[in-house]
């Protein structure tokens, strides 16, 4: 549900990940001409790395040589596979996170309007992976998912003609890395998604132990349409609501579309003044703007010298500083996050973390916290690519580890299927005692 950027690179890796050696040499011959655009290619990406990376050292790496292996493995590819594969190994060689190849067609899915028929569909289902089982974790109000019955706690064990079995090869292939979690969750989210009026057979385990097949006629994902730079199927959500015990809920999928969803979080936390305590609901989050994030941290922490971290550039550094608000909320303050929390969100979390601003629940993110873009390349496909490097303001690098929660509250079956939400419901509850414990104390 909302995807946006952080799903359309990721199907791009898992499709690499499971494609076989057999596949990655199938396909048709690339012609002279052809070949010569992917060589092209191979040199467009190599020097930007050289010239726009954060780190002129590249960490230690002999790019020229690099360069020099790789480049005459490009010159002899026989088909657009293989030229994709060694530009996936160009860029693997860093092993740094927002450095991808996105196939041409692939690219051309996130710059597509959305319409009838076109991409920008899904099931309504969010869906995580743990202890190796696919678990619907939230239904999405008036979707197909909805409509057709669908529970959260849920086990899904066939999309199609996926078998949720193959996710095993996945988290072997992931096994260590920090984004295991996110590249599992979007194998599955990817096939739960496409195109408005599609139909996709789903079949789980209810919570009675019983298999159920349900056929789902994909629908407009939740949220306002927004384009971001070459992505225009973007569908951007914020709730905002009170939570039982008098407890502030905030809760969007990214850091973008800022005309509209910073006034609704403006509005909110006008709101929750007096709230016992404010959530601030990351999960699944997949980032975007830091002055979004910059500009939200505002109303929780009143001192003017205080920033979230530092994003590194090659020439130069630039502050993430936070501005307060007239007013601000002086309660306890919550953050979820998630494997499926990237970027922007890891900013915001980490940040607060440092500051000792907030507590986190949920489990840990995906260490993907790295300023990037995206540029075509001359075969057509788009590459993405690291221009800056990022520190919280207590000298974390989360690129790579991630945020790491204080307390962890992963997805429950049980839980789930019994109308929970571990992590909210351990956030709530500190909030909650926090506000008894300070109660206690103020009238002594």
């Amino acid at each position: 549900m909302g995807r946006g950027i952080r799903a359309v690179v990721l199907a791009a890796l898992c499709a690499a990940v499971l494609a076989t050696p057999a596949e990655a040499g199938r396909g048709r011959k690339l012609t002279a001409a052809e070949r010569d655009l992917e060589v092209e290619s191979f040199d467009v990406v190599w020097t930007t790395i050289r010239d726009k990376h954060y780190d002129p050292a590249l960490g230690g790496l002999d790019w020229e040589a690099i360069g020099g292996e790789l480049r005459p493995r490009i010159e002899r590819a026989r088909t657009r596979a293989e030229a994709r594969g060694v530009l996936r190994d160009l860029v693997g060689r860093l092993r740094q996170s927002h450095f991808q190849i996105i196939p041409a067609e692939v690219l051309e899915d996130m710059a597509q309007e959305v319409g009838e028929g076109s991409a920008g569909g899904d099931a309504g289902i969010d869906a995580r992976v743990v202890g190796g089982k696919a678990l619907v974790t939230s239904v999405a109000k008036g979707s197909p998912a909805e409509r057709a019955g669908v529970l959260p706690g849920w086990e899904i064990l066939r999309i199609g003609k996926f078998r949720a079995a193959r996710l095993e090869r996945i988290a072997l292939e992931f096994e260590g890395r920090p984004h295991r979690e996110l590249v599992l969750a979007d194998a599955v989210l990817a096939r739960l998604s496409g195109r408005i009026g599609e139909r996709v057979t789903v079949r789980f385990r209810d919570g009675a132990g019983r298999p159920v097949r349900r056929d789902l006629v994909l629908a407009e994902t939740r949220g306002a349409r927004y384009r971001f730079g070459h992505v225009s199927n973007l569908h951007v959500w914020i709730e905002t609501k009170r939570l039982e015990g008098n407890v502030g809920y905030v809760a969007f999928n990214g850091f973008l579309d800022p005309a509209r969803v910073m006034p609704a979080f403006d509005e909110a936390m006008r709101s929750f003044l007096d709230a016992k305590g404010i959530v601030l609901d990351l999960r699944g989050n997949g980032g975007g703007m830091i002055p979004m994030a910059m500009g939200m941290a505002g109303w929780l922490i009143p001192e003017g010298d205080r920033y979230l971290g530092t994003l590194k550039l090659r020439e130069t550094e630039l502050k993430a500083i936070v501005s307060p608000r007239p007013e601000t909320f002086a309660g306890p303050v919550a953050v979820l996050v998630d494997g499926l929390s990237v970027s922007c969100a890891e900013v915001l979390a980490g940040g607060l973390q440092d500051l000792g601003r907030a507590r986190v629940f949920g489990t840990r993110t995906a260490g993907m916290v790295l300023g990037s873009s995206i540029e075509k390349l001359p075969s057509g496909d788009g590459f993405q690519y690291v221009f800056a490097g990022y520190v919280t303001s207590g000298g974390r690098k989360l690129e790579g580890a991630g945020v790491v929660p204080d307390v962890v509250a992963p997805p429950d079956r049980k839980a789930l299927l019994a109308g929970g939400d571990p992590a909210l419901d351990a956030a709530s509850s500190w909030i909650l005692r926090h506000g008894a414990e300070t109660g206690e104390k103020e009238n002594r």
